[in-house]
């Protein structure tokens, strides 16, 4: 039996990134390949924008060797970052930008005093 099954959920950390895929070690012995086509329906304009090296992602089990020790993966339609970055909305202090306004003079008048002493 198989050590990974097909349409199993597992853990992988990154290990490479070409232009065709990214390449996931899954334990000490199994390592498998997305390829950009499983990566997303839609166009992969920039592959190197969907994971990083290093990082730990969730993939999708397509097909597993266990002669080879090698595993064709997927993350279409897959919640796979672990830590997706989540923007926040900036909320404006009751002061605004006011305090940078108020010290752009005088950082002005500090950095022209200092090229001044420069070349002079």
């Amino acid at each position: 039996m198989s050590k990974f099954v097909k349409d199993e959920v597992v853990e992988g950390c990154v290990t490479g990134i070409e232009k065709y895929g990214i390449f996931v070690t899954l334990d000490e012995y199994y390592s498998g390949l997305i390829h950009i086509s499983e990566i997303s329906d839609g166009f992969v304009r920039d592959i190197n924008k969907v994971a990083n090296i290093g990082e730990t992602i969730k993939v999708r089990v397509l097909e597993s060797d266990d002669d080879t020790f090698h595993v064709k993966l997927s993350i279409k339609n897959l919640d796979y970052r672990q830590h997706k970055k989540r923007l926040t909305e900036i909320e404006e202090t009751e002061h605004g930008f006011s305090t940078l306004k108020d010290k752009l003079v005088d950082w002005i008048n500090d950095k022209e005093k200092e090229k001044n002493s420069k070349t002079a």
